[in-house]
């Protein structure tokens, strides 16, 4: 049992060793997903605000002004705007993730290389117009007079939770949609599902204390409380939501990429 862990663990570590000499090839399809996205596109890196923007704009009028939702304090527009940016991320990850190994068919039947490449570059595609969409939030902090606490610089170890997730979905859904198109249709709607049962544009604490424990085994409602807590209330993430939304993270990442590996040798002949 010991030496079979042993080589599951070795077989880990040589294909993350193998994808690291990859990084250049890793980095030219990122940066070649980001130019073709916004390629003849009049407003270019501009619609990765627009898009969060708008919802927010929407949210604000539903949810702030009929339906009254508390935000204790915090302002909805900021509110709304600091979840609808992690979620807007994962979203458009798996939108452009999932479909990468179809997409670039003709890359994977020619020449072997590490095929996570697609989905991960375009997830840090992604993450680029994350951070664009990020400096916008940064002006509304200012604008609504946030207060910045050192809670603040757990950010960067949530957002790490939060691109393990998001890169250990991407990897199972991008591998099974080689053998079954139909995913490509779930993912719209799966989407706006999860939206809806993720703290996006309501607080965590509206959710009926007995459907909580259930509720919290979505790892994204982790995440998004716990951008919320550290940025917009300055205080500490609650440890035992952001601890499942690790666990899960690091656990379906581990398992997706198995899974992915197993059946990569496939992908040629199938896609």
């Amino acid at each position: 049992m010991s030496s079979s862990g042993n080589a599951d663990e070795f077989n880990m570590l040589k294909h993350f060793k193998r994808l690291l000499s990859y990084h250049e090839l890793l980095i030219n399809i990122t940066l070649r997903d980001v130019k073709a996205r916004y390629k003849q596109s009049l407003l270019g890196t501009a619609w990765a605000v627009i898009h969060p923007l708008s919802l927010m704009l929407i949210f604000t009028v539903v949810f702030s002004k009929f339906l009254k939702v508390q935000t204790y304090g915090v302002p909805y527009p900021i509110f709304a705007y600091c979840s609808l940016l992690p979620w807007s991320f994962f979203a458009s990850s798996l939108t452009f993730a999932i479909p990468s190994l179809i997409n670039n068919s003709n890359l994977i039947t020619k020449i072997y290389f590490p095929r996570e490449i697609f989905p991960i570059a375009a997830v840090m595609a992604c993450f680029l117009d994350f951070l664009v969409a990020g400096i916008l939030f940064v002006f509304m902090m200012f604008y609504y007079h946030i207060n910045i606490s050192w809670h603040i610089l757990l950010v960067p170890f949530i957002i790490f939770i939060q691109i393990l997730f998001t890169i250990g979905v991407a990897f199972f859904a991008s591998a099974v949609i080689v053998f079954l198109r139909d995913i490509r249709y779930i993912v719209p709607l799966g989407l706006q599902l999860w939206m809806f049962l993720t703290p996006v544009v309501y607080p965590t604490n509206i959710v009926p204390a007995r459907y909580l424990s259930l509720y919290m085994l979505n790892p994204m409602a982790g995440i998004i409380d716990s951008y919320r807590r550290v940025i917009l209330y300055g205080e500490s993430p609650n440890i035992t939501y952001l601890g499942i939304a690790f666990l899960i993270s690091v656990f379906s990442f581990y398992l997706a990429y198995c899974f992915f590996k197993k059946v990569e040798m496939k992908f040629a002949d199938v896609i």
